[in-house]
C-alpha cells in the first residue's frame, strides 16, 4: 500500500521528468485499492511508452484523456 507522501513524492519526480515530454497532458494523484498512485493524463496512447510503470516503488498509471481544447 503506498501512501499519499510517498505518492506526492514520485508525482513530483516524474512531473520533472516529463515535464518536457509531448502528449503528456497532466500529472495527478488517484486513490486505488492498494493506496495512492501517480496518474499521467496523455493527449495519445504513443506517450504512453515514455511513462515509466514506476517511480521510487510508487506505481504510474496512464490514461488517454485526448487533446485538451478552449471552447
Amino acid at each position: 500500500m503506498t501512501d499519499r507522501t510517498a505518492a506526492r513524492a514520485a508525482r513530483s519526480a516524474l512531473a520533472f521528468r516529463l515535464a518536457a515530454e509531448p502528449g503528456v497532458l497532466g500529472i495527478g494523484l488517484a486513490r486505488r485499492e492498494s493506496g495512492y498512485v501517480v496518474k499521467v493524463d496523455l493527449a495519445d496512447a504513443a506517450a504512453a511508452a515514455r511513462v515509466p510503470q514506476d517511480v521510487d516503488g510508487v506505481r504510474v498509471v496512464t490514461e488517454v484523456v485526448g487533446a485538451v481544447r478552449a471552447l
